[in-house]
């Protein structure tokens, strides 16, 4: 299996690329923690510094389309710089307001600068598709991307959390800075394998979004839903374990669902299916949606244990096949931005989800909030069966440059 993940990195500078796109990507999940952890202790509350934390992760949704729409049409080395720059601006406005206590707007105004940090995801998965398009090397290297997304969101916020009470308050978003800087100036000096931007980004239609294409916004609208059921899972383990007198066993439980997807996204990277992508997400929905039953029957934090490692085992598969959509949907010249919208997509469900769980388990109890995911699986399976319906067209395999040629079509009618 793990053959086909060697042979990726044949590709002259795939080694390079990847590396610095992985540093730069755990300062993503970095700073949202690092300013929960710096907040409640330099100001003592909590609710301030979820406000401030969730005002960066919805800036980041809303803005890091837009920075990707930019490399679209200007290139990753041309943009990257200056939107990383504005973050570690952002980040270091909120270490400096925290720590002279300033007025509470000024943490606000910092968390919304930080929250122009490009998605690193989406640059680094442009990169691997201008190298394999239309290749099945793609599919596996957009399995190794989602698994390597899951083992940021492992070890960035343990990372963070451990810098800022071992070392200083500060400290994690510190190190969020900087690896982020690191990063993203690695990976921008590295115009070997940097895509190129096409004409029709330089032209005119470089300034219509891809959002304007309805199979687009499904798909996000279908990461959103998987989304909430990551970060109900998050909430509710947590409470959970809090409530049957082992907080610390919340970790463990977290992480059996995150190698239940990496797992699978490794599997699913390494086979050859010749089954219809359209095809593939349904089933990737309905199993998403029936995996989220079994969390309403845990009794301990065993049973729970097994029944989020059975909820993780379909994430990762489904998200790659969400990818692989959007990299046939969508034109060439704007990928980079069609990938950053279904990333967007999923970070605001994460924080919706964790926002809807934690009122439930305010209101009735730890175990009444996975209500919630259940939920969201119910809407992952009637968006995704809504995909199979209407993505017909593009699921099927054909040359890029006719779905790339039907795509600006739909674009400029």
């Amino acid at each position: 299996m793990f053959s086909s993940y060697r042979e990726l990195f044949q590709a002259k500078g795939a080694k390079g690329f990847a590396l610095a796109g992985l540093l730069a990507r755990v300062a993503l999940p970095m700073t949202g923690i690092g300013i929960i952890t710096l907040l409640s202790q330099t100001r003592g509350s909590y609710a301030l510094a979820g406000a401030v934390s969730a005002t960066y992760v919805l800036t980041y949704a809303l803005l890091s389309p837009q920075t990707s729409r930019l490399v679209d049409r200007y290139g990753q080395r041309r943009v990257l710089p200056a939107a990383a720059g504005v973050s570690v601006l952002g980040i270091l406005l909120l270490l400096i307001c925290s720590t002279w206590q300033t007025a509470a707007w000024t943490l606000f105004a910092g968390a919304a600068l930080a929250g122009f940090m490009p998605s690193m995801s989406a640059m680094v998965r442009a990169r691997w598709s201008a190298i394999y398009r239309g290749k099945p090397q793609l599919q596996t290297a957009f399995s190794l991307e989602t698994v390597l997304d899951e083992v940021t969101f492992i070890a960035g916020p343990p990372v963070s959390v451990g810098m800022s009470v071992a070392l200083a308050p500060q400290a994690g978003l510190l190190a969020a800075a900087v690896l982020l800087a690191i990063g993203v100036l690695a990976l921008a000096v590295q115009v070997g394998t940097e895509p190129p931007v096409a004409a029709t980004a330089v032209s005119g239609q470089g300034t219509v979004s891809v959002f304007r294409l309805a199979d687009v916004w499904l798909l996000t609208l279908l990461m959103g839903a998987m989304g909430v059921i990551v970060g109900t899972v998050d909430i509710v383990s947590v409470a959970f374990a809090e409530q049957m007198g082992t907080p610390a066993a919340a970790s463990v439980v977290l992480s059996c669902y995150a190698i239940g997807s990496c797992a699978a996204g490794l599997v699913f990277g390494a086979m050859q299916l010749a089954t219809p992508l359209r095809k593939l997400l349904l089933l990737g929905g309905a199993a998403t949606a029936l995996t989220t039953l079994p969390l309403l029957l845990a009794g301990n934090i065993f049973g729970l244990a097994a029944a989020v490692l059975v909820a993780g085992l379909f994430f990762a598969p489904t998200m790659i096949v969400a990818m692989a959509l959007v990299e046939r949907i969508v034109p060439e010249s704007k990928l980079t931005e069609g990938m950053t919208w279904l990333l967007a997509g999923l970070n605001v469900g994460v924080a919706g989800g964790a926002a809807a769980a934690g009122q439930v388990v305010d209101l009735l109890d730890a175990k009444a909030g996975f209500n919630v995911a259940l939920c969201a699986g119910a809407a992952v399976l009637l968006v995704a069966l809504w995909g199979y319906l209407r993505i017909r067209d593009q699921a099927e395999p054909k040359p890029w440059s006719s779905a790339s040629a039907e795509a600006e079509r739909s674009l400029q009618s």
